[in-house]
């Protein structure tokens, strides 16, 4: 059946012996990818297990919980600390880093979103888990959340899980992206998109319309450009999508373009942006990058950002390279410069 695919194993495997390497990445993932197949099937239970609702708490952005927020943050956490690569981890849904003990030889660090989207999960709609891996400084101290501000470009690899009609992982280990479907009756992911490339032109963006009120000059003049069709100054149609679901809107870039914006706006801007840097902006820039598009704040390559805290916000631009440039010609007018 799944003959002419090979699974994620072999694939890392090949990776290896293909651009050099001692195989770390196969061990690195290994306990991200057990994780995510766990919450694939946490989330494919729903109501059955009372998985649904709201967890009555917050976390540390001062959002309301899901339950399954914290089962998924629950199963990353447990299942990353066992074999002792990571010497510590960082969560949206954690204050602080969490040090994996016992972890003396760990070397890399995890930051992740155990669950992306999670308004969505009591509707059933698309949700995923996003995951950066960095290497632990020469002589840095785990325990101090400044091992971790490292800028996006240090990253050594970064993925997605899509838990949708189908879960698929979505990795780059800086060799392109590359696409693995579950299946479910092995228990194994195989590859079934190869070498993922996001198309420079598009007739699609994904945005949160109910922020117009909010948006800076540069985006309502892109938005309205967009929605004025074949009569305005871009001579064609296009369709407006959001699932509010950051992993949800970047697969369907990944898989037939686009493009994606969590902007500034004036409401936001106060935090920094919507989106988090650290694990949920950096890695998608990271896939965005290596699939061929770009990803900017509008006015700074999102992985040239220098962190200042774990969980700092940014304002997010993906996608469709020649909408993205297009977005920042039109930041940089606005700007003066």
């Amino acid at each position: 059946m799944h003959g002419t695919h090979p699974t994620l194993t072999h694939w890392l495997l090949h990776e290896q012996r293909t651009h050099g390497g001692s195989g770390v990445f196969t061990q690195l993932l290994d306990d991200v990818v057990t994780a995510c197949k766990m919450i694939s099937h946490e989330i494919s239970q729903g109501a059955l297990l009372g998985n649904l609702g709201a967890a009555g708490v917050q976390n540390v952005q001062g959002e309301d919980q899901k339950t399954l927020d914290i089962i998924a943050n629950d199963i990353f956490l447990a299942m990353n600390s066992q074999a002792g690569h990571y010497a510590a981890m960082a969560s949206e849904e954690l204050e602080d880093v969490h040090i994996v003990r016992g972890a003396a030889d760990g070397r890399y660090l995890l930051l992740f979103d155990p669950l992306d989207g999670s308004s969505n999960i009591d509707v059933d709609v698309t949700v995923g888990s996003i995951f950066s891996i960095l290497r632990l400084p020469d002589g840095a101290d785990p325990t101090n959340k400044g091992s971790f501000l490292q800028q996006g470009v240090r990253q050594l690899a970064a993925g997605y899980t899509l838990y949708g009609p189908s879960t698929m992982l979505v990795l780059s280990v800086g060799n392109g992206v590359h696409g693995f479907t579950l299946d479910r009756n092995t228990g194994l992911f195989y590859l079934t998109h190869p070498q993922m490339s996001i198309p420079a032109e598009t007739k699609e963006f994904a945005i949160n319309a109910s922020r117009a009120r909010f948006w800076e000059k540069p985006v309502r003049r892109y938005v309205d450009e967009c929605q004025a069709g074949t009569q305005g100054p871009r001579g064609k149609d296009f369709n407006m999508r959001w699932i509010a679901s950051m992993v949800a809107e970047v697969h369907r870039i990944m898989v037939r373009g686009g493009v994606f914006m969590y902007p500034a706006d004036s409401q936001n801007i106060k935090q920094g942006g919507k989106l988090r840097l650290m694990y949920e902006a950096n890695p998608m820039s990271f896939l965005v990058e290596q699939a061929g598009g770009l990803a900017s704040t509008g006015r700074e390559r999102i992985m040239d950002v220098v962190p200042k805290d774990l969980h700092q916000r940014v304002p997010v631009i993906l996608g469709a390279k020649n909408e993205v440039e297009r977005l920042l010609r039109y930041h940089a007018e606005f700007d003066g410069k």
